[in-house]
């Protein structure tokens, strides 16, 4: 089925122009409803009267507290600011982060101690390391010394 379904499109109509003068007369009636509701809204919002108990009762809202505007010379700037719910966790975050970050380089906490004695550990394995090449070195120089030892007696042997 086509997009537009079984009827006919608007296609084929002539076109249809608005006149300028039918266009100023719309422009001329709406300018004037507008002074209307001008002059219509402002009377009313005068006149207005408070119908039933609204106009024995001052607040509408009792429960609701009116801001009241204050002067720039009335504002407590220097005063104690008080601090929101998330405001005063980040701080205290950071103030736990920073103590245990002093327990830690103290050596106090738990993972200070383990990463000492890890520390410890390498340090002793790498000892044992560079004492055992210590010793794997001198003993191939001994056994070179040896090797030539015997060589030159064996060359001497020869002469």
């Amino acid at each position: 089925m086509p997009k537009g379904g079984r009827k006919g499109g608007h296609k084929g109509r002539m076109r249809t122009y608005t006149s300028p003068e039918e266009i100023d007369a719309q422009m001329k009636a709406e300018k004037e409803r507008k002074k209307q509701e001008e002059e219509e809204g402002a009377a009313l919002n005068d006149s207005q009267k408070r119908k039933g108990v609204e106009g024995l009762i001052d607040i509408e809202n009792p429960n609701r507290v009116a801001q009241k505007t204050k002067k720039v010379t009335e504002l407590e700037l220097e005063g104690p600011r008080q601090l929101s719910r998330r405001e005063r966790e980040e701080i205290e975050k950071q103030k736990a982060k920073e103590r245990y970050m002093k327990m830690h380089l103290a050596g106090k906490t738990d993972q200070a101690k383990a990463d000492l004695a890890r520390l410890a550990i390498i340090k002793k394995q790498r000892e044992d390391a560079a004492r055992k090449k210590e010793e794997e070195r001198k003993a191939k120089e001994a056994a070179a010394a040896a090797a030539a030892a015997a060589k030159g007696l064996h060359t001497l042997c020869l002469k």
